[in-house]
This record gives structure tokens, C-alpha cells and sequence, in this order.
């Protein structure tokens, strides 16, 4: 049973004949370059700016990266409701209105004269982050398309995978040309720009269901708790995980007696393992999102196991791990519609958002104070066992849904 449902195509299905048209190549090409400005003005942007921010300031380096976690924070805590707006005006509006929000955010940054308004500009921007990034996206398209919205996010993700390539050289450039102050400002002339106006031409107007599609969506049976927590323990520490390793894994290798340089080299073996997967998934065009998960989920334990007891090898520990974690963004978002009903799918994937959101806001913090009281090798440790145990969660997840189908099956008959 359970490899029967592990290759077959699963999910709950939309009625094709209410749908709106499904974006075509140039409008997932759009969708995904508005992602990158959207990753690039908030989740990404002390990537470049906290330095400048804390030498221009005199403001803790500790607080001003503080702000991002703020900002996670706020966002997990906003996510549910977010769930539950887009399912009732649609993502559209929602996803549109994420451009005004960051703008706001950024140009409270821009002038900030102190600590206070810079944290307050952070809160500004984690409701910015609920309301625009791969989660509320990809919970639109899922809600408006089903299973459907499979070929629409793999294609959003390969676009914007390319985020830090592009974002971090533009804002070091910006900093460089405007200084940190100058460049948020920039930064919210453009999203307001271009967000607001390009997400409504990206994405289609929201339809309500007709009663009788409605009553035939809402027809299955409950998610059952033990699946759904199941799938929120698994989501949030790949959350971490991904999180984890963007800030610890330079500092991880050279503590392994990596150069500086080296270091770099062997990182920037992720990004392209992560493109290479989604363009392998996209060319597939299967629709088995468990086995999908179980494979990104295994991928990313045997890399990182590699990683941790096979220095010879971390190249290709990490090319593997960047593949597992590719793959990471296409199961959050269509894992879900194996066992969610489209019409409860919008509000499942907000509430599920959250302890994913609350995970990657605590890792930062708990990444440096592992790593300064057992160091950077307790820190390779962890970071395996954290993907282990994803793993486990994800064999068990499956366990689940193949009893869960076996179930159905008998009462069927």
C-alpha cells in the first residue's frame, strides 16, 4: 500500500472547469522575479546591510541582526490569519497589498533615528514577509489550482532561487553608491513600484466556488491531528534546518580547516544543486508529492551525514544536501493537498506556517549560543540529528497517510 502510494499521483483535485487560466511562462517568470525583489527587502537584507547599519549607528550588531528575527516572529504569529484572508478575497489582493506593507517597512528603516523605530520597521516588515513570500504565494496557488499549482511553483522557484546571486551583489552596490540609508529608501521607491502592480497583473482574480463545488470539496474527511502535526514538526525543522545552515555552514567548514575562500567555493555548491533538482522535478512532471518529501528529506540527512564523517567528500555532501533542500519549498507547498481539502487548504497552510516561521527566527539565536558554549563541531552534530530526525518524521508521515488511504479504501467497499 504504501509504495503503491508513493508512486502514484496524489492529492485533492479542483474542478478544471471553474479554474482561472494558469499562468504561462512569462507570468511564472514574472512571479518569480518579484519573489527576489520580495526575499530581497526583507529576509535577505541584512545579509548586506547589517554591517553598514551597525558601523553607521554604533547599534549592537547583535540587535540590528535582532530585527530579522523580529520580523520571523511577527510573521509566524501573523501567518494563520494571512491563511484565512487569502482564502476568503483570494491571493491576489493579499500578495498585491505585501509591496505597500514592505515599502512602509523600508522607508521606516530608511529614516529610523534610533534602535526603537528600526525594530519597530522590523515589525512593519514581518507582516510584509506573511503576506508575501513563498508561503502566501504558493498557499494562493494551491488553494486557486490544486495539484495544478505543482509545474506553476517549481518554475516560480527556479527563477527565484537565484535571490542572493542577484539581491546581494545589487544591494552591496546600492550601499556602496548610496550608503545603508540611502538604499532602503531606494529599495521601498522600487517595491512600491513594481510589487503591487505586478503581483496583480501575476496573479488571477479571485473566484469563489460555485455552492455545489464547494459542498463537493468540503465532502472528505478531517484532516486528522496526528498527520497534521506530524507534517508541522517535519516543515518546521526543515525550516531550521535551512535557516541553521545559511548562517553557520562558512564558519562550520573553516573550523574544519577550510580557507575563507574554500569555504565560500564549497557553499556556493547549494545554489546550484538546488536549481539542478527543481529543473529535474519540473522536467519529470510527476505528481507524488510523499515521494517527493521522502526523497528531499533523505537527501538532506545523507549530505549533511556526509558532511559530518566524510571531510573528503563535503563537496558532494553538500551538492546533495542542496538538492534535498531544493526540493524543500515544492513539499511545503503541495504536501498538504495529499490530504488537505482544497477548501480547508488556504487556512491549513497558514496555520502550519507558523511554528516553521517561529523555528527560523529562534535558530539564528540558538546557532550562536551552540556554537560559542560546545562549538562548531557540537554544531555539525546537531545539524545532522536535526535531519535525521526530519527523515524519521517524514517515513512516519507516510506511515500515516498509507493508513489513512487504507482506511478510506474499506469504507469505500
Amino acid at each position: 500500500m504504501l509504495a503503491a502510494l508513493l508512486c502514484a499521483d496524489q492529492g485533492y483535485r479542483v474542478n478544471t472547469a471553474t479554474l482561472p487560466p494558469r499562468p504561462g511562462p512569462a507570468r511564472i517568470a514574472l512571479l518569480g522575479v518579484l519573489q527576489i525583489l520580495s526575499w530581497g527587502g526583507s529576509f535577505y537584507l541584512l545579509g548586506v546591510l547589517a554591517d553598514p547599519i551597525a558601523h553607521d549607528t554604533g547599534w549592537s550588531h547583535q540587535w540590528v541582526l535582532g530585527g530579522a528575527s523580529i520580523g520571523l516572529l511577527v510573521a509566524s504569529l501573523l501567518s494563520p490569519r494571512v491563511g484565512r484572508l487569502i482564502a476568503r478575497v483570494g491571493g491576489r489582493k493579499v500578495i498585491a497589498a505585501h509591496g505597500l506593507i514592505m515599502a512602509v517597512g523600508l522607508a521606516m528603516m530608511a529614516l529610523a533615528p534610533n534602535l526603537a523605530v528600526y525594530l519597530l520597521a522590523w515589525v512593519v516588515l514581518g507582516a510584509a514577509m506573511a503576506t508575501g513570500l513563498y508561503d502566501a504565494l504558493f498557499t494562493s496557488l494551491g488553494a486557486t489550482y490544486g495539484m495544478q499549482a505543482r509545474p506553476i511553483i517549481v518554475g516560480v522557484t527556479l527563477i527565484s532561487g537565484f535571490c542572493t546571486t542577484v539581491i546581494w551583489p545589487l544591494l552591496a552596490l546600492m550601499v556602496h553608491l548610496l550608503g545603508w540609508r540611502g538604499t532602503c529608501g531606494a529599495f521601498a521607491v522600487l517595491v512600491l513600484v513594481a510589487l503591487f502592480p505586478l503581483y496583480r497583473l501575476a496573479l488571477p482574480e479571485h473566484v469563489n466556488a460555485p455552492a455545489h463545488q464547494r459542498a463537493e470539496q468540503g465532502a472528505g474527511e478531517p484532516l486528522a491531528p496526528s498527520i497534521y502535526w506530524v507534517m508541522t514538526a517535519l516543515f518546521a525543522i526543515a525550516a531550521a534546518l535551512m535557516t541553521c545552515i545559511s548562517i553557520v555552514l562558512l564558519t562550520v567548514l573553516q573550523a574544519r580547516g577550510h580557507s575563507l575562500a574554500s569555504a565560500i567555493a564549497l557553499a556556493a555548491l547549494v545554489g546550484p544543486a538546488q536549481v539542478l533538482c527543481r529543473v529535474i522535478d519540473l522536467a519529470l512532471k510527476r505528481q507524488a508529492p510523499l515521494f517527493t518529501a521522502l526523497l528531499s528529506s533523505g537527501m538532506t540527512a545523507i549530505g549533511l551525514l556526509v558532511v559530518e564523517f566524510v571531510p573528503s567528500l563535503v563537496a558532494w555532501g553538500l551538492v546533495c544536501y542542496g538538492a534535498g533542500n531544493g526540493l524543500r519549498a515544492i513539499v511545503k507547498s503541495t504536501l498538504p493537498l495529499v490530504v488537505v481539502r482544497p477548501a480547508d487548504y488556504a487556512v491549513v497552510s497558514g496555520r502550519m506556517a507558523r511554528p516553521a516561521l517561529l523555528a527560523q527566527a529562534v535558530a539564528p539565536i540558538a546557532c550562536g549560543y551552540l556554537i560559542s558554549t560546545l562549538g562548531s563541531e557540537a554544531m555539525i552534530h546537531m545539524l545532522a540529528a536535526m535531519a535525521l530526525l526530519a527523515f524519521g518524521l517524514c517515513l512516519w508521515l507516510a506511515r500515516l497517510i498509507a493508513q489513512r488511504q487504507a482506511l478510506h479504501g474499506q469504507a469505500a467497499v
